[in-house]
C-alpha cells in the first residue's frame, strides 16, 4: 500500500452575492499549505481561503475525507 498525503488550498470569492471556489493549488507541506491560504485571504483579496490535507492510495482506490487545516476568511459551511 502506498499511501500518499496531499495538501491542498482552495480559495473562495463572491460572485453574484455567492461565495464559490477558485481553482485548488497544490502545496509541498502542511505549513506552506496553511501560508498559502492566508496569503489568498489577506494579500491578495479573496473572500476566504482554506488549507487541507486528504490522503490516498490509488492502488485500491481509497480517499480520506479531507482534514482542514485551517480556514481564513468566509468560506462555505460544507467545507
Amino acid at each position: 500500500m502506498s499511501e500518499i498525503t496531499h495538501f491542498v488550498v482552495v480559495p473562495f470569492d463572491y460572485v453574484d452575492n455567492d461565495i464559490v471556489a477558485g481553482e485548488p493549488v497544490k502545496c509541498p507541506t502542511p505549513a506552506d499549505a496553511i501560508e498559502r491560504a492566508q496569503g489568498l485571504w489577506k494579500t491578495f483579496g479573496h473572500a476566504g481561503a482554506i488549507a487541507f490535507s486528504r490522503t490516498s492510495d490509488f492502488e485500491i482506490g481509497k480517499f480520506d475525507a479531507r482534514h482542514v487545516l485551517r480556514r481564513f476568511g468566509q468560506v462555505p459551511s460544507e467545507y
